[in-house]
């Protein structure tokens, strides 16, 4: 599963993957592969990008179009 969503995420707030990867703890590579679903996303970082982006976890996961 690629996960667009986190990319596009980012990107409208003008964050580099160094930059995500630093918030939540983990390198820019693998935020990257976070990204290009080469590595799921554990729970407990899908919960920091939700938070951190405000969204919900359904919205990052495509469950939903539904930001909040």
């Amino acid at each position: 599963m690629v996960y667009k969503r986190i990319r596009d995420l980012r990107e409208d707030r003008d964050l580099t993957q160094a930059q995500m990867g630093h918030a939540l703890s983990c390198s820019q590579r693998v935020y990257s592969d976070y990204e290009r679903g080469v590595l799921d996303i554990p729970t407990e970082i899908l919960l920091k990008l939700a938070d951190f982006h405000k969204v919900t976890t359904d919205y990052i996961l495509g469950r939903t179009d539904k930001k909040n």
